[in-house]
């Protein structure tokens, strides 16, 4: 336990954190990956070089200092992330180095006013926070371990691959040694590891299983990342343009806690944005395949129909219960070519018009900006809070729009 003396130190420094904190980190990241460049088998890269991984951490730092006398509250995001942990194989060995590494910036950063003081309240409210993503961590490795899932990362074959729209495309992979797979949790995702030649290490992404499971294969589905403007992501458009039938990648156990309730019996909305739709297909086919009998309300926002995956298997899903509600909106101008097709964006005025259970459980998952707006719009219309879940494939952190 900490000390009062401890708490009220680390707390003194939320303001120069919330300030540089972010310079904080991005010394913190050079320094380690100096130290200890096999680290880069385990951090996107990419998100170095963007600045959204620094950002991401001092938000974290920030959160802890601001919240340190009462870390129970930071439990659903350390569960979130610690999910991510275990998919990359964050070990309890990884915590001293990030430790060291990130008290060394923070002396760098603060020079003088990085008081022997503050440093030790520091190091000794990291060893705390560190003690508890590792004992999270374990519970979540000893689940998936008598769950039957893998440890590590497993070598897997493509053996299908299919585009499914104008960005997105699917893979079925299946073990390379044959062993059958373990269930998961519809909304779950997995770590995909490749050695791309060329790069020096290996690079991991995450990507949702997007089909219901099955112990044969799994389907993942990857949007080619390609803002206009910025270079392709490097994972992303290996998997599109170079990868085949036959291919190999390493994947490690499902993970994640935007999951499916299986065993309510409330009407379920699935609200999803662009390649939020590849978790939703999971939860959505689950509960076709179970013939549960739960009204299924399936939203999907699209910048066109050559953008939109998975238009068929969606509108096959929803048919077989004349309760179920489908719709699709482009945004894009397009002529309509069924009832449940219309031009715009989700706003307000459309949620009130679909929502039709105060006392439903709603499924949101989409970009950062649709996120918010989607979220905003149901609390307004009423909706718990708690009846809300959601998944962006942005930082976690950077979805605080739920308090």
């Amino acid at each position: 336990m900490l000390s009062e003396k401890t708490m009220q130190i680390v707390k003194s420094t939320a303001p120069v954190l919330k300030e540089r904190g972010t310079e904080i980190t991005v010394c913190f990241y050079e320094r380690m990956f100096n130290a200890h460049p096999e680290l880069k088998n385990i951090f996107n890269m990419s998100r170095q070089k963007t600045g959204g991984q620094p950002k991401a951490l001092a938000f974290t730092v920030l959160q802890a200092a601001e919240n340190i006398d009462r870390l129970e509250a930071l439990l659903p995001v350390v569960e979130q992330i610690g999910h991510k942990h275990k998919s990359l194989q964050v070990k309890p060995e990884h915590y001293p180095i990030v430790g060291k590494h990130l008290l060394e910036a923070i002396e760098i950063v603060l020079g003088e006013a990085a008081t022997p003081e503050i440093l030790q309240a520091w190091a000794e409210a990291y060893e705390e926070i560190a003690r508890v993503f590792i004992e999270i961590e374990k519970q979540m490795y000893e689940k998936a371990k008598r769950a039957g899932s893998w440890e590590g990362f497993k070598p897997f074959v493509v053996v299908e691959k299919r585009r499914e729209s104008e960005t997105i495309t699917s893979f079925y992979v299946k073990p390379a040694d044959g062993s059958d797979l373990p269930p998961f949790t519809p909304g779950q995702y997995v770590s995909v590891r490749i050695k791309i030649p060329g790069e020096q290490y290996f690079l991991t992404r995450q990507y949702s299983l997007s089909d219901v499971w099955n112990k044969d294969y799994y389907r993942i589905s990857v949007k080619l990342e390609a803002e206009e403007g910025q270079p392709k992501g490097r994972v992303s458009s290996y998997l599109h343009e170079e990868m085949e039938v036959g291919g190999s990648l390493e994947l490690s156990a499902p993970a994640g806690d935007f999951a499916l309730s299986e065993e309510s019996d409330k009407p379920v909305y699935f609200i999803s944005g662009g390649s939020g739709i590849t978790p939703v297909m999971s939860m959505a086919k689950t509960l076709a395949a179970k013939d549960s009998g739960r009204r299924i309300t399936f939203v999907h926002a699209a910048k066109s129909e050559t953008h939109h995956a998975f238009k068929e298997e969606a509108e096959k899903l929803v048919s077989g219960n004349q309760d179920n509600r489908l719709l699709f909106i482009y945004s894009r101008g397009t002529e309509a070519v069924s009832e449940h097709v219309i031009n715009g964006r989700i706003d307000e005025d459309l949620l009130k018009s679909i929502v039709k259970d105060q006392d439903g459980e709603f499924y949101v998952c989409g970009p950062l900006s649709f996120m918010k707006s989607v979220i905003s719009g149901l609390k307004k219309l009423g909706i718990p809070t708690e009846n809300i879940r959601y998944e962006s494939f942005a930082s976690s952190l950077d979805m605080q729009i739920a308090n």
